[in-house]
This record gives C-alpha cells, sequence and structure tokens, in this order.
C-alpha cells in the first residue's frame, strides 16, 4: 500500500494530542480548506481536558459535532451529538482514543444517552466500547459484532507496537468492554424530549445496513460515508444492499422527502451542506448505473495481496462518488 507522505499535505494548526505520521489518500482539495478555516479561525472550537482527542465545535444550539483525526490513513471523522430536554444522542463514536463517555457527559450535564452507529467501519464505531448499548439499523448488527474484538486496534500499530498512521498514547485507548448491540429497521423514532425527534433513515451502499439520521427539529441529516459503495463478500445475508442499486433507491426515497431535509451533515468533509447535494449524488448514481464503464477516475490497490479496482464519477459540485464494478 502507498503512504502519502506529510510534505505533500499543508498543515493545520492543531490543538490535538494526536499528530498525523502518514496518510492513505492524497489531499482532498475540497475537505482540507474547509478544515483548516474551521479548525483553525471557528469561535465555537473548543478542546475539553477531559479528552485532548477531540475537537467540539456547536452548529446549533443543540447540536454539538465533535472533531477527531484519523488513525487509520484515512479521513478524519466526524461525531455528532444532539441535545433533547430528556436525553442525548451520540452519532458514532470514532476511533475509542481518549475519554469520549467523559466528554460527553461534561457537555451535557450528564443526561442520558442514546448511542447510534451509522455504520461500522472502524472509523465510526470503535469508541462503542466506551458505552453499555449501541443503536444501529438492523442489516448492520451483524458488522459491528464482528468488530466486537479486543484486538479491534491491532492494524493501527506495526510489529513492534508503534503508531503506524497518526501518533497517540496507546494508554489512552479506553479498551475492549462488552456492549448491548440493539437493530431496528428504518423509520424508528428517537424521542429526546422537547420536541427533538430524530428519525432513523436507511441509507446503504457504503455498508449493508448504513443509515442516516434525521434531526426532525433542526432539518438536518447525519447522513454517515453515503458517497461510496465498494461492496461485500457475496456470503454476507445482506450483500445486496451493498450495493450501487441499493443506494439508488434509498436515495430515491430520502429526495421524495427533501422538503424534510434542509442540511447535511456527512461522516467525513464539510458539514451544513445544503440538500441540493443529495439530488446530485441520486444523479450521479443513477448515471453510474446506466453506464458504469463512464467513469471520471481509476484507482488500483492492493490489499491482502489482492488487487482491487475502484472507480469514481464526479458528484456535481462536489467530490467523486466511489464504486466497484463488481458493487453495482
Amino acid at each position: 500500500m502507498a503512504f502519502e507522505a506529510l510534505d505533500v499535505h499543508h498543515p493545520i494548526q492543531a490543538q490535538l494530542k494526536s499528530k498525523r505520521l502518514r496518510y492513505r489518500e492524497p489531499e482532498n482539495p475540497i475537505k482540507w480548506p474547509y478544515e483548516k478555516l474551521l479548525r483553525e479561525q471557528s469561535k465555537t472550537r473548543r478542546v475539553y481536558p477531559i479528552n485532548p482527542y477531540a475537537e467540539v465545535y456547536q452548529f446549533r444550539e443543540n447540536v454539538y459535532a465533535i472533531f477527531t483525526e484519523s488513525l487509520d490513513g484515512a479521513g478524519n471523522p466526524w461525531i455528532y451529538l444532539i441535545l433533547g430536554s430528556e436525553k442525548a444522542m451520540l452519532i458514532d463514536t470514532g476511533f475509542g482514543v481518549g475519554d469520549l463517555k467523559g466528554l460527553v457527559n461534561e457537555i451535557t450535564g450528564g443526561l442520558p444517552l442514546v448511542v447510534v452507529n451509522t455504520h461500522a467501519h472502524s472509523d465510526h464505531a470503535l469508541g462503542d466500547f466506551q458505552f453499555d448499548e449501541v443503536y444501529c439499523h438492523e442489516y448492520e448488527v451483524l458488522n459491528l459484532e464482528k468488530i466486537k474484538t479486543p484486538h479491534a486496534w491491532d492494524r493501527l500499530f506495526d510489529a513492534y507496537g508503534n503508531c503506524i498512521y497518526t501518533e497517540f498514547d496507546r494508554a489512552d485507548l479506553i479498551g475492549y468492554h462488552d456492549f448491548k448491540i440493539t437493530g431496528v429497521p428504518d423509520g424508528t423514532l428517537f424521542h429526546l424530549g422537547g420536541g427533538v425527534d430524530i428519525e432513523l433513515m436507511f441509507l446503504p451502499g457504503h455498508a449493508t445496513g448504513m443509515c442516516g439520521f434525521l434531526d426532525k427539529q433542526n432539518k438536518i441529516l447525519f447522513a454517515g460515508d453515503y458517497t461510496h459503495a465498494y461492496g461485500t463478500s457475496p456470503d454476507h445475508p445482506y450483500a445486496r444492499y451493498c450495493t450501487v442499486t441499493a443506494m439508488r433507491n434509498a436515495l430515491v426515497n430520502i429526495v421524495a422527502r427533501r422538503d424534510e431535509i434542509d442540511f447535511v451533515y456527512p461522516g467525513h468533509g464539510p458539514l451544513d451542506q445544503p440538500n441540493i447535494v443529495l439530488v446530485n449524488l441520486l444523479e450521479t448514481v443513477e448515471k453510474v448505473l446506466e453506464n458504469p464503464e463512464n467513469y471520471d477516475i481509476k484507482e488500483e490497490t492492493v490489499k491482502g495481496g489482492k488487487k482491487k479496482i475502484t472507480y469514481g464519477k464526479m458528484i456535481f459540485q462536489s467530490s467523486y462518488f466511489k464504486y466497484c464494478m463488481e458493487s453495482l
């Protein structure tokens, strides 16, 4: 696997305890300037002593975005926190380095917490070990069960125990703790109190049970990694949902409800995106299904001795929709 050296990525002044060592992806010309402006100039940015690996930003009166650096060389993941009058909801949990549970309790004043996952990938779910119960879409339970192992973080270190991608103190990993996984169907409502209701919206493609969470009060869709569809093992019982076709079908339903969504908050990259991004993505996905050979970029990687070819189709005024021919 090729790595991007630090000197080909523009620096961003950070207050975090973590430190990037290398990248697995080229610098994104959209994500980088957004992160630089936000992280260096936002007046709401705060780093709490209880968790020096997280930057906290307040985007609405009751909506917080928690920024953490990626520990596996890829894009930096977002964690979201929504406060109601009776409960709070944590959407995704990152890699699990630093005291996320303590940080959330400090922000919310100790409100009872509902923890949910958009999907089970490491950069969004390894912090689950800090909690007792996590909710996800029912088709994602199997994927989440597979990462429930004390060895979940092994791939972040080399044979000598050194960090490969991002430097952090290994003692700051909260570590393995068993937790309950509760799978729920599309359309499930979570009532946080004070009129704050969150709806789970099935948005597969990137993962078999990936979903978004719609904050009905603020009209924000927290969409996870909704611009990639790489496929999964054909032996997976829900493999048919880890496809471009499944993503298209879900996007058709979501775009039909666009009047309920003003902004999209993804799992990576710029926040407060206008809802037109959903329309632009749907148009791109439909073009891919019409003619998957008409791509804009082609990338080859080797993982586990196997070559993988990924294609990208440009989304209007955005980045690329990534897919594989076997995931259509």
